[in-house]
């Protein structure tokens, strides 16, 4: 780890800003030239894993993302999400946690996407349907709709539009959610899911039907 350039911020620092400012931090704060997931971890701090997933998941706010690394940040998410529902400190296999990735790319793809996610801030306000929110059977659901998303994310068709977006938007709004105990927010994070679902069904069929239609040309 490269710490010259490697500033963790401080508590104070993400207790003062909205969600917004605060990924426009943690952007500021990756290093020059390469970055891996045990940096990223660094730089957001051990006790911020909602805050750490929203800033991994703004960068497939984008149409088209990034070539594997839906794959690499799917993996850390869904580790997260096993994380809080079992209560337990956060693990990375170090294939994940050491793998190296462009950090001009990927500030690049934050700056974009952040103009998205400062219009979905707007949408979530603390403290709506807490109930949706609380903990017991209610909070193991939505640990289980987060670990869903992580899931969906990391389903191989980065190549195709949008196709990481509806499982980010899944995982930003039950993140959001979570941290801002909005139960409008787990709806709508959700209904992504659901969408996420139909979406990949839609995809999986149109596929088989175009391979169906190529084979029977060829014979």
């Amino acid at each position: 780890m490269n710490s010259s350039h490697l500033k963790e911020i401080n508590e104070s620092e993400l207790k003062s800003e909205s969600l917004g400012r605060k990924i426009e931090l943690l952007i500021r704060k990756i290093p020059p030239n390469e970055v891996n997931f045990m940096e990223i971890t660094s730089i957001v701090g051990k006790d911020c894993l909602l805050l750490l997933t929203i800033f991994i998941s703004i960068i497939f706010l984008v149409p088209v993302s990034i070539p594997g690394v839906s794959t690499v940040f799917g993996t850390a998410i869904l580790l997260i999400g096993i994380t809080r529902l079992f209560n337990r400190d956060l693990w990375l296999p170090t294939a994940i946690a050491n793998r190296k990735l462009p950090s001009e790319q990927l500030r690049e793809g934050f700056k974009r996407a952040l103009i998205g996610f400062y219009k979905l801030e707007k949408i979530s306000k603390p403290h709506r349907l807490p109930q949706l929110t609380s903990t017991g059977w209610i909070g193991h659901i939505n640990h289980l709709s987060f670990i869903l998303a992580s899931l969906l994310l990391m389903v191989p068709f980065s190549f195709i539009p949008f196709s990481n977006t509806l499982p980010a938007l899944a995982l930003i709004f039950l993140s959001v959610a979570m941290i801002q105990r909005d139960g409008v927010s787990i709806l709508i994070g959700n209904l992504a899911n659901v969408l996420t679902i139909v979406y990949f069904t839609f995809l999986i069929l149109a596929g088989g039907w175009s391979i169906q239609e190529l084979l029977h040309f060829i014979n």
